[in-house]
């Protein structure tokens, strides 16, 4: 029993870098969901306020103003869907439940995601052009074109300036990574390979 203290001190010493390690990528985990929800708060903002102003100007409206508001209003659901369905998650992710790895997969997926989003935000806003251009000759349908393109267009450079505008946010906190990385170490007896968090 004498020498309990000794073996308490020990121990500590051994825990007290295990802490700051854990803290260290809880934080990481904790700033990366906190920004993800502030995204999905943008994202939702915006989905709430077309499906408000697509209603209101779809009952005031006609003609390709009609069909601007009616295409918005759409645009309005599937971004307030998206928004709620990403702000779930990073509300219900627990920042303590993921290892290095899995915090490295998931801050990369992520703007993987944000960045072919954006590709498409430029598909979104050729095509609402293409049918602004196609609405100039038609004859059939060339008020819901024009009203159509209009509202896809905006959408698609919406959409755009928020995925990139997201992908940087989020994708600056990847410099706090490498830190984090420090703290593994590999070695190779010839036959395996092995990989081990540095206490």
């Amino acid at each position: 029993m004498k020498y309990a203290w000794v073996l308490a001190l020990f121990l500590c010493w051994q825990v007290v870098p295990l802490l700051a390690q854990s803290t260290g990528l809880l934080d990481f985990n904790q700033i990366r969901l906190n920004r993800t929800r502030n995204a999905m708060y943008v994202l939702g903002v915006w989905g709430a306020g077309n499906i408000v102003a697509g209603a209101i100007g779809m009952s005031q409206t006609r003609g390709s103003q009609h069909a601007f508001h009616q295409m918005n209003l759409g645009w309005g659901v599937v971004n307030l869907g998206l928004a709620a369905s990403g702000l779930w998650t990073a509300t219900h992710t627990d920042p303590s439940a993921l290892d290095l790895y899995q915090t490295t997969l998931e801050h990369h997926r992520l703007q993987k995601i944000l960045l072919f989003n954006a590709g498409l935000d430029v598909a979104y806003m050729a095509g609402g052009a293409w049918m602004m251009e196609r609405a100039k000759a038609s004859n059939q349908n060339a008020d819901r074109l024009r009203g159509f393109g209009r509202s896809i267009l905006l959408q698609g450079a919406f959409l755009f300036v928020f995925d990139t505008g997201a992908c940087l946010y989020l994708g600056s906190l990847g410099k706090q990574l490498p830190p984090l990385f420090s703290q593994l170490s590999t070695s190779f007896d010839g036959q395996s390979l092995y990989l081990a968090w540095q206490f």
